[in-house]
């Protein structure tokens, strides 16, 4: 009994440590639900099970999935509804079915049009409604009272797809952040901890991977098509990796 009750002490830890790290100071209350969150679903902010908006957490798909996955989910159906979908008009609603067992199934809908998405993701409306009828059916399946964040359709209409991506002000290059999302510099961070990388190797990494002199000065497309391509070769090789970054070292050891 001790190891387990030491295991999830530990996570709460490190949720909280992280979370104070991305958001700022947390209120008690913020902290107390983070706690429960942690005890109860096994919920991980470094994974992107979780996110801070407005002082308020949200689950996220991938958490969803993953409780679903740590829950022995038997599976989940889905499709769309005909009779209340306009594919002129680009509006979709769908349904999933998660299934705990054989007899035990929870039902979820989901909408999504061209008003409640990213303009970044106009064209997609039928998986994003597929995605949040999959939220829907898991959180009612494995009791989750948090609202998922790719349900917020007002959100999603004035933000980018909320995967820990920060909206973008005007004349930005996007690492900013806004509406308390997470921004592609704590990302980043968030893997170098993460893998246990050199910060400096990486950004010079970065920065030819993107082209530039220095990462400020890379595209947000750029940047997270980076951040991507690394959290990738980081899960599949990071032997591999870690000699690509090495070479980055050759030219200051050159010039000194």
């Amino acid at each position: 009994m001790i190891r387990p009750i030491r295991k999830h002490t530990i996570s709460v830890q490190k949720n909280a440590r992280l979370a104070q790290c991305l958001w700022g100071n947390l209120s008690k209350n913020s902290l107390g639900q983070l706690r429960e969150l942690t005890r109860k679903y096994r919920l991980s902010i470094a994974l992107g099970d979780l996110v801070l908006l407005e002082g308020k957490w949200y689950v996220t798909h991938a958490g969803l999935l993953g409780l679903a996955r740590r829950r022995r989910c038997v599976g989940i159906k889905t499709s769309v509804e005909n009779a209340l979908s306009d594919p002129s008009s680009r509006r979709w609603v769908c349904k999933a079915v998660a299934y705990r067992g054989r007899s035990a199934k929870f039902t979820g809908y989901g909408d999504a049009d061209p008003s409640n998405v990213s303009p970044l993701v106009r064209g997609a409306e039928m998986r994003i409604a597929e995605t949040r009828a999959v939220n829907r059916a898991l959180r009612k399946a494995y009791g989750i009272g948090l609202c998922s964040v790719e349900e917020l359709g007002y959100l999603s209409s004035r933000t980018e797809p909320l995967a820990g991506k920060a909206s973008v002000p005007p004349h930005s290059n996007g690492n900013g952040t806004g509406n308390g999302h997470v921004r592609l510099r704590d990302r980043l961070c968030l893997l170098i901890r993460q893998h246990q990388l050199d910060p400096t190797l990486v950004k010079r990494y970065a920065a030819d991977f993107c082209g530039t002199q220095e990462l400020r000065e890379a595209s947000r497309d750029l940047v997270e098509s980076f951040i991507a391509h690394l959290a990738q070769s980081a899960s599949r090789d990071r032997a591999a990796l870690i000699c690509k970054l090495n070479s980055y070292s050759q030219p200051q050891e050159a010039q000194q």
